[in-house]
């Protein structure tokens, strides 16, 4: 009776003195992703600087520990939602990260951060609805609107004097923002678009066949991951890359590099961030990774990072207390950390203003394909989507 009573007390003196504990109960975070089927190297190359993002800050946000749980969409919509539900209302995530693909964002959306009063990092996807119309104050980004490295690209190819594209990518909500994005800034002539089936196609000898006959001063493709790596041989084998240049967003990246190989050299493509960035945050990361890995991260892999970045950013400023979520959301608008791609700060919507860069497929020194950076395209870049969203 005298060890009970002894337990009930201890019990009630922890309760009275803020439970100390309870206090190195974890901050947990969700983490959504494509970790099966075709586009899973993805998925894993996420993980992999997810990994090493937590390594770097010693497993710990603001001196509490934190765990990462990890789920996979299966490159599906409907399981992605399934999945985003589980980790707000079964795992009580304090936040959700990851998000490759804009359909399946903007099916577990509204579960996340409306009904779940969940914050959500986008360490990819960035449709334009959710930019605009949909901005939500529990959303952040670190990544881009989908429109605009595609605006960059675009901007690009005026100054090379790029006469006439021909456009192709995905029938989904990333593929159409993407061509609807070179469209806003390119002045040249647009001689077809084409929206492919997504995602079973990868057969595109249709489209070369109509490319060939269109005689385009250039192609411009948005295929991410596998889907890339089969454009970029098709229209290697075709004979296209002998007389029509590719230009590229999000097709060509250290994912799919191993499969192009040489076919992929000298292509153009835009990002917001590429491995040779020369600041501090970014060497680190990448040598690291490389260390790790054998190669080069990617950029999913770099937005990934700095999603895990910024959480703690808002964890180390509120010292692990993260129970006031306007709080949590006020520092992480904040976007006090070290980025990999340098310096940048949220707008209205909470998407980036940052810089878009143009990278070149390159052999390294060590004869490793990879991309290096050849221009600024745009500084300090807003989305054309911030203007619709209402937050301030």
């Amino acid at each position: 009776m005298k060890n009970k009573l002894f337990g009930t007390a201890t019990i009630a003196a922890a309760m009275a003195f803020g439970l100390p504990a309870m206090a190195q109960s974890p901050i947990k975070i969700g983490f959504v992703s494509t970790f099966s089927g075709p586009q899973a190297a993805i998925g894993e190359d996420m993980r992999r600087s997810v990994e090493l993002a937590k390594e770097h800050l010693g497993g710990k946000m603001g001196g509490k520990p934190f765990e990462i749980i990890y789920e996979d969409d299966q490159f599906k919509p409907d399981v992605g939602k399934a999945r985003s539900e589980k980790l707000v209302q079964q795992d009580k995530v304090n936040f959700i990260g990851g998000y490759i693909w804009s359909n399946v964002l903007l099916a577990s959306y509204k579960t996340v951060v409306d009904e779940g009063d969940t914050i959500l990092i986008s360490a990819n996807a960035g449709p334009s609805q959710i930019a605009g119309d949909l901005c939500n104050k529990n959303f952040f980004s670190t990544s881009w609107q989908n429109d605009q490295t595609p605006m960059a690209m675009g901007e690009y190819l005026n100054t090379k004097g790029v006469k006439s594209l021909y456009l192709v990518g995905p029938n989904y909500a990333a593929g159409k923002d993407m061509l609807a994005g070179v469209k806003r800034t390119y002045k040249g002539k647009i001689v077809s678009e084409d929206y492919t089936k997504w995602p079973d196609q990868l057969d595109f000898s249709a489209e070369m066949t109509k490319i060939a006959a269109a005689k385009p001063d250039g192609i411009f493709i948005f295929y991410p991951g596998a889907h890339g790596v089969q454009f970029v041989k098709q229209w290697a084998q075709s004979g296209l890359n002998k007389t029509v240049p590719l230009y590229q967003v999000f097709s060509i990246d250290a994912i799919t590099l191993p499969q192009q190989g040489d076919l992929a050299l000298g292509t153009l493509g835009a990002q917001e961030w590429v491995n040779d960035l020369p600041n501090e945050a970014n060497k680190k990361y990448v040598a690291d990774f490389k260390k790790k890995h054998g190669t080069y991260p990617s950029y999913y892999g770099a937005q990934s990072y700095d999603a895990i970045m910024l959480m703690a950013s808002a964890a180390e400023a509120l010292k692990g207390d993260l129970s006031n979520k306007d709080k949590v959301r006020a520092e992480m608008k904040k976007a006090n950390f070290k980025s990999v791609r340098g310096d940048f700060k949220f707008g209205n919507n909470n998407f980036p203003i940052e810089n878009f860069y143009i990278q070149e497929t390159v052999k390294d020194p060590q004869g490793m394909v990879t991309v290096k950076t050849i221009a600024t395209a745009v500084k300090d870049a807003v989305d054309p989507f911030a203007a619709k969203c209402p937050m301030k």
